[in-house]
């Protein structure tokens, strides 16, 4: 699974890094230790009014930065505290399950990360372990986003939609399997504009595009035990542990 990992760019520099041509939603604080629930920056894309960047030829393509609550919201959803129980979507299955498969053919997004962590299990213990690009380029988890209109509030309210997403994950391979068995699913730059695609809704061309997805090349690294609590917060949490 992926339940906590680091972004600590500046939006200035994730517009830049993902080509977006909007940045909307409130600001995000740099964050060492992302936990579910918590707001983040997300890619999204729209088809809109033209742009000054060519997201993979398609005229009117909109590319935006948005803020988002981590943990998807299903739009049939009661309560939005369901959102809890659905940080990540597993890669087998997401064209299957309700909750779901409407937004793996509609709304795709890119969830930028500096690195993720994992924890090792040796013997009775868990190490906790930083992974990220040996570039030390931003990663781009493969998520999915939905709005859920909060029926408590009028129809006119600022608030009245909430923006929430999931991270897919997928079985992790040989190189990271020591680590965990899963792992987020990662997006590399030359797949962003299909992934994002809105155009893109064909259950089979979603399953292709899943299956072209490669592993991930990424760095692991054993960082000290603060990062087990989300109290803690910092650029400290992702040096090497001091050894023993």
């Amino acid at each position: 699974m992926c339940g906590r990992y680091v972004m600590a760019k500046a939006t200035s520099d994730l517009v830049a890094a993902f080509a977006a041509d909007q940045a909307v939603g409130e600001d995000v604080a740099p964050s060492w230790n992302v936990a579910p629930t918590d707001n983040v920056r997300i890619v999204t894309e729209r088809i809109g009014r033209s742009t000054e960047h060519d997201h993979g030829g398609r005229p009117g393509a909109v590319r935006r930065l948005a803020t988002a609550k981590w943990g998807l919201v299903p739009v049939w959803a009661k309560d939005p505290k369901i959102g809890a129980r659905m940080i990540n979507a597993r890669r087998e299955t997401i064209l299957e399950k309700p909750a779901f498969r409407k937004a793996a053919v509609k709304r795709r997004a890119l969830v930028p990360a500096d690195g993720y962590y994992e924890w090792e299990k040796s013997g009775g213990t868990k190490i906790p372990t930083y992974l990220y690009s040996p570039s030390e380029d931003p990663l781009a988890f493969a998520g999915l986003y939905e709005f859920w209109p909060d029926p408590s509030l009028p129809e006119d309210h600022e608030h009245k939609w909430l923006l929430s997403f999931t991270i897919i994950t997928t079985e992790a391979s040989d190189a990271l399997g020591h680590i965990h068995d899963r792992t987020p699913l990662i997006v590399p730059p030359d797949l962003y504009p299909d992934w994002l695609d809105p155009q893109l809704t064909e259950t089979s061309h979603v399953q292709q595009l899943l299956d072209a997805i490669p592993e991930p090349v990424l760095t692991p690294r054993v960082v000290s035990s603060q990062v087990n609590s989300v109290r803690n917060n910092g650029p400290e949490l992702i040096l090497p542990a001091p050894e023993a």
